[in-house]
């Protein structure tokens, strides 16, 4: 189905490049929202924190999970593998993983905005989400137990 020169296995191996990129940056923001969360609107912590925010949702985050999505459909459709169970639960949890995205980006604004309402220890859980959806992925896709 795709050309010649984007063979199956450089799909794959962009899709586990983004991955990276969008896990490193999944599992970096909410901790950095633990900091911010601790610091006084306004301080100077608080200010550089919001930089170190923006770019790495921007720069970082938000690229990478679109490369993600893109070559995993590439992968999907070169495989065939709409039927298989395996995939669906695979996809059930990366649509988790986008609202927790999404629920990251909304809090950013807030920080930006200084209107964070969360203390530290909601930001320690929020920090272990991506990691939880992370491994049932990864265990879907390696086992394909259905």
């Amino acid at each position: 189905m795709f050309p010649d020169w984007l063979p199956y296995d450089l799909l794959k191996a962009l899709h586990i490049i983004s991955v990276i990129g969008w896990m490193a940056g999944m599992l970096y923001l909410p901790r950095l929202y633990v900091y911010h969360a601790a610091a006084a609107p306004g301080s100077e912590l608080s200010e550089t924190l919001k930089v170190m925010e923006r770019r790495l949702l921007r720069g970082i985050i938000n690229p990478a999970m679109i490369a993600t999505w893109i070559f995993g459909i590439c992968i999907a459709i070169e495989g065939n593998w709409w039927s298989q169970g395996w995939l669906h639960g695979k996809l059930t949890l990366v649509i988790l993983m986008q609202i927790t995205h999404a629920l990251l980006s909304r809090w950013r604004r807030a920080f930006a905005e200084d209107r964070n309402i969360h203390s530290q220890r909601f930001y320690r859980y929020v920090n272990e989400v991506p990691t939880v959806l992370m491994i049932g992925i990864v265990l879907l896709v390696v086992l394909k137990p259905f």
